[in-house]
């Protein structure tokens, strides 16, 4: 699978207290990852300390199914980094995920930047492997099923 965006964007990191690298350490397994607390079920997006329910510190993470639905979308046509110069437009989408209590994510969705973009629509998690990069790093892209 060739990249969907061009090279010379910032390689993505997890932060430097740790907090999002179980996140990445999943997509590189091609497992996506998010936060649950163990004491009042919430899902949680994107990575926290603290469960905005009940202020539990006890989360963990755990794998959910790469499907959902497309909750917002935008087509990208002004480039926010010299990298996307020539490179647009793109579509970057809000994913709703019915499998984690409609948590939302979001990335740019693969295929024809000038596609119709049905809000509702089904979408699934496609794992874009950059080995070459170092350190190595899987981006989550999203396909319409």
């Amino acid at each position: 699978m060739s990249p969907y965006l061009p090279k010379g964007l910032p390689a993505p990191t997890p932060e430097s207290d740790g907090l999002s690298a179980p996140y990445w350490d999943g997509t590189r397994r091609g497992e996506l990852m998010v936060q649950r607390c163990r004491d009042c079920k919430t899902w949680i997006w994107g990575p926290e300390w603290i469960c905005h329910q009940c202020h539990s510190f006890d989360l963990d993470w755990t794998a959910v199914e790469g499907k959902g639905r497309i909750y917002s979308w935008e087509r990208v046509w002004h480039p926010v980094h010299p990298a996307l110069k020539d490179h647009g437009p793109y579509i970057v989408v809000l994913v709703e995920l019915p499998g984690a209590d409609n948590i939302r994510m979001i990335g740019n969705l693969l295929g024809d930047p000038m596609q119709d973009v049905p809000i509702g629509a089904e979408v699934e998690a496609i794992f874009e492997p950059h080995d070459e990069a170092d350190p190595p790093y899987t981006l989550v892209q999203w396909r319409r099923v």
